[in-house]
């Protein structure tokens, strides 16, 4: 007898591939249903800091609202570096009612501190990546450096002689002379205060020798002669101190230091939903208003899709994984 694999009719395949293509089209009809019908309610964006951070939040916010259709409100979950905010909004439904505020800290405090409750990469679909905010290297007058190459020579001949102020243990300006000193093979002595306000005030009065911060914070001192600006951290000069050359142009290729904002959902939120999103939000952030506001305050404007954010984000990761671990900088 002749074995033979039963099959279902004709008829019955038929109303298989029918019934599937029907679920098919009714799950995205359903998807799509929801982004067009998105939002619905307000729309919450966390910070996890006052401050800077919160000023952004609240300017995108307030623009974000009439470009949606619905209010869109800020809340601060203030705590351990802004993880608070950050382990909030990567457990919020991902529906897109709950969006986050992301910063620098983002990245680095999962190697920082202890029992980080969220991962940057995996936890969060990136909207759009807001601003970027150069950092500069200032010293005090007294330092007998006019450039950064000269800054270099003299930590060469004389390591841990020059000391500089910072925000305290992995602070944004701490990451950025422990990257310095590893790409030119130098040694600072870090001088930690409570804030990086305290640190630039710090080597503003000579109590330090030198200071990183955003370059709109050192920038009024350098013109009135208090302190004198000797690079700018990033790709390209900044037009609030133009005069002043990059790290790479002063001689250290590869030290970009930039604070930045990122427009993040929880990880799993709809592609409609972060598409119409960002749509939103390059609209937001295209306006002249908006960019003459961020570049009064040191800001640079940026525009990247949610693929370039998630790049950026992904090398920042990278970058600062390397400086933090090399320099085995943990939590005080």
């Amino acid at each position: 007898m002749t074995n033979r694999t039963s099959r279902p009719p004709a008829t019955g395949r038929r109303s298989l591939v029918t019934g599937l293509c029907a679920l098919i089209c009714a799950l995205s009809g359903a998807q799509h249903a929801q982004a067009q019908a998105y939002p619905v309610k307000p729309v919450r964006i966390i910070t996890g800091f006052a401050g800077g951070s919160d000023l952004m939040a609240r300017l995108v916010a307030q623009q974000l609202s009439p470009a949606l259709g619905q209010q869109v409100f800020v809340e601060q979950r203030l705590g351990a570096a802004g993880s608070i905010g950050f382990e909030a909004a990567a457990k919020s439904p991902p529906d897109g009612y709950t969006l986050l505020l992301g910063a620098i800290t983002l990245v680095t405090n999962p190697f920082i501190h202890r029992r980080i409750g969220y991962d940057p990469i995996k936890d969060f679909a990136p909207i759009m990546l807001l601003s970027t905010i150069p950092n500069g290297l200032f010293v005090h007058p007294s330092v007998p450096a006019r450039s950064l190459r000269e800054l270099v020579q003299l930590a060469r001949k004389s390591p841990g002689k020059i000391a500089y102020g910072s925000g305290g243990a992995g602070s944004a300006n701490h990451l950025a002379a422990e990257s310095l000193q590893s790409l030119a093979g130098i040694r600072f002595t870090h001088v930690p205060y409570k804030s990086a306000t305290l640190g630039l005030v710090g080597a503003m009065s000579g109590d330090v020798d030198m200071v990183i911060t955003v370059v709109s914070s050192g920038a009024p001192y350098v013109k009135d002669g208090r302190m004198r600006g000797l690079a700018v951290l990033d790709k390209k000069r900044s037009a609030t101190m133009p005069e002043v050359p990059t790290a790479a142009g002063a001689g250290v290729p590869g030290l970009v230091a930039v604070n930045w904002y990122a427009l993040l959902a929880p990880a799993g939120t709809p592609r409609a939903i972060v598409d119409q999103l960002y749509a939103a939000t390059v609209k937001v952030m295209s306006a002249a208003e908006i960019q003459s506001r961020l570049r009064a305050t040191g800001g640079e404007p940026e525009s990247g899709t949610p693929e370039q954010t998630a790049e950026f984000i992904r090398a920042e990761y990278a970058r600062w994984s390397k400086v933090i671990r090399e320099a085995g900088i943990k939590s005080e």
